[in-house]
């Protein structure tokens, strides 16, 4: 299907809510940081294959990022819930309350 992946052995679908372990380069450091989000669209093939995945961030701000499948900077995927979802891309979700949202992974669980 279109609207599944697999990364580092872990299989998520469009609605899913991962966390995403990236590494992350400061000055000569190097650092782990997680972005928790939905999974709002899965687009292109083979290696050009990118995913995208928005979370709320502080005084409701929507913080979306796009990442291509084979980064280097993935180091670790967790999916946190199944979503239940009818559509292949979510960007309906931009305009929807983050309690709309949330009732998207609360339909499996």
């Amino acid at each position: 299907m279109a609207n599944r992946i697999t990364i580092k052995e872990t299989e998520f679908h469009v609605g899913d809510l991962i966390r995403l372990h990236l590494r992350i380069l400061e000055g000569g450091k190097e650092r782990i940081q997680i972005f928790e989000g939905l999974v709002i669209g899965i687009r292109g093939r083979g290696e050009n294959q990118t995913f995208t995945v928005r979370k709320m961030a502080a005084g409701g701000i929507g913080v979306e990022r796009i990442l291509p499948v084979f980064s280097p900077w993935i180091s670790k995927i967790e999916v946190k819930k199944s979503g239940s979802v009818r559509r292949a891309k979510l960007h309906y979700v931009r305009s929807q309350s983050a309690r709309k949202v949330a009732q998207i992974t609360q339909a499996t669980s």
